[in-house]
């Protein structure tokens, strides 16, 4: 039997079972209801939920598109510059912008519909990626003669694109408890782990098949068309307005969410160890250097990694199945981002090891790449992906269960930050690294860190590894 729930923000109606709770609240007993053990992914949200299902098909086709434009700046700035560290600071100057934006976009999502946030975010970085297109298109045709177009732009609009985004994806989590019962929350962030996985395995592979046989112009105005089916499953939500006091954007709010946050150890756990885990553990700003100069293969060995990182997102989401009967997320929590760790110190290994001369020549032509490293490479992201989405799956239904509905938008603005700013932060060590030592020591010594440090923490928070979802609490 599906659960029947009131669209949020509208009257009490009626149906063939009565009259419908509000959104997302449970019916009695339906969290006591024993699900059917399973291998696979659970797929009762997307039935329960038209809404949700709309948004979710949107958002996974859209989001292929914002990946391509992810590894297309990276290749289009590399192009331009030559420089690794150039690449990290994609990320770098987007870093304080997306801060504030996550902050702000949270309080946003709690004091307005949050249909019509998502709304006006996507719009503005739909324009971005526009104006993405606009100035790659110049870029190529002032090559011809013989001169380059400025990169400050490029760093500009990326950093427009990214703070729209950040506001988006704090509001569209926020969204989730709103238009599914509670019960369901862990198998739709097991959902959501798929639609990232398709995401990260079609969007950047496609990057570098298109980089490399079209041009970065075209690949960049793909983006603006996938663009539409999110728009679409937005403009397919029901009105979301607040629920209860309204808590209008301004310091105030912000105080009170940080006042939330600091009486809310778990949560604030969940935020510390991502940021350990992005911070020393982004290798993909290292990419169109290993794609060069390391593994070989150019721009198509940058889209294979990036990709394999997404097909291990993909497999742990498709084979979800349990997540419904794991109760201790704080310590699934730890075992993955531990695990991740083990990763990204086996990609440092390889690099070391080709640095060293172990593979042979390489060059930028995809016939001039080593295939052992590549295939071992390909492991340790594709094991990175999937450890880190297993760490996505308990954080987010942790923050998402814990947190009232008046502090979800503020809770996952924070998180839009930590999950946003980790991997800028991470990006710089990996570009600073790379630049004062070499490729290698960025993920090497990076990985180390990350199984040290989890340890120590998890360990100074007893509370985090006890955590219950049977009673969550912040």
């Amino acid at each position: 039997m599906s659960d029947p729930r009131l669209e949020a923000g509208g009257e009490p109606t009626t149906g063939a079972h009565g009259i419908l709770p509000p959104a997302g609240v449970d019916l009695p007993g339906a969290e006591h209801e024993p699900a059917r053990r399973r291998r696979f992914v659970d797929l009762a949200p997307l039935r329960a939920s038209p809404a949700f299902a709309r948004l979710w098909i949107g958002n996974a086709i859209s989001g292929i598109g914002a990946q391509m434009t992810i590894v297309a700046v990276g290749l289009q700035i590399f192009d331009m510059t030559g420089s690794t560290m150039m690449v990290a600071l994609v990320g770098g100057v987007a870093l304080v912008p997306m801060v504030v934006a996550g902050l702000w976009g949270g309080m946003l999502a709690d004091a307005f519909d949050r249909r019509l946030v998502l709304m006006l975010s996507s719009l503005t970085g739909w324009t971005a990626v526009l104006g993405l297109v606009a100035l790659s298109a110049w870029d190529a045709a002032l090559i011809a003669d013989g001169e380059r177009a400025l990169v400050w732009p490029f760093y500009v609009l990326t950093t427009i694109n990214t703070v729209a985004a950040t506001i988006s994806g704090a509001t569209r989590s926020a969204v989730t408890p709103r238009i599914l019962p509670a019960h369901l929350i862990s198998r739709a962030a097991a959902l959501n782990g798929i639609a990232m996985g398709v995401m990260l395995t079609v969007g950047p592979a496609a990057a570098g098949v298109l980089v490399a046989t079209i041009g970065l112009p075209i690949t960049f105005a793909i983006d603006a068309v996938l663009f539409t089916a999110g728009f679409l499953g937005i403009v397919g939500l029901p009105k979301l307005p607040p629920l209860g006091e309204v808590a209008r954007p301004g310091l105030a709010s912000l105080l009170d969410g940080a006042r939330f946050m600091r009486h809310a150890p778990n949560i604030r756990m969940s935020f510390i160890v991502d940021i350990v885990a992005m911070a020393f553990g982004r290798p993909f700003a290292l990419l169109p250097a290993v794609g060069a100069v390391v593994i070989g293969g150019g721009p198509v060995t940058v889209g294979v990694l990036t990709a394999a990182a997404a097909i291990g997102t993909l497999l742990a989401s498709l084979l979800s199945g349990p997540v419904a009967h794991v109760h201790r997320h704080g310590l699934a929590v730890s075992r993955a981002i531990t695990v991740y760790g083990c990763f990204v110190a086996l990609l440092g290994l390889v690099i070391l090891a080709m640095a060293l001369g172990w593979g042979g020549p390489v060059g930028e032509d995809w016939s001039q790449v080593s295939w052992v490293a590549l295939g071992v490479a390909a492991i340790a992201f594709a094991g990175m992906g999937a450890s880190d989405e297993i760490s996505a799956i308990f954080r987010s239904t942790m923050m998402l269960t814990a947190a009232p509905d008046d502090m979800r938008g503020r809770t996952q603005g924070l998180f839009m930050v930590v999950v946003a700013s980790g991997p800028r932060v991470g990006d710089l060590y990996a570009g600073a690294a790379a630049s004062l030592i070499a490729l290698w020591a960025p993920p090497l010594f990076g990985g180390l860190v990350i199984v040290v440090l989890i340890a120590v923490l998890t360990r100074a928070q007893r509370t985090f590894l006890a955590y219950d979802a049977r009673d969550p609490t912040p």
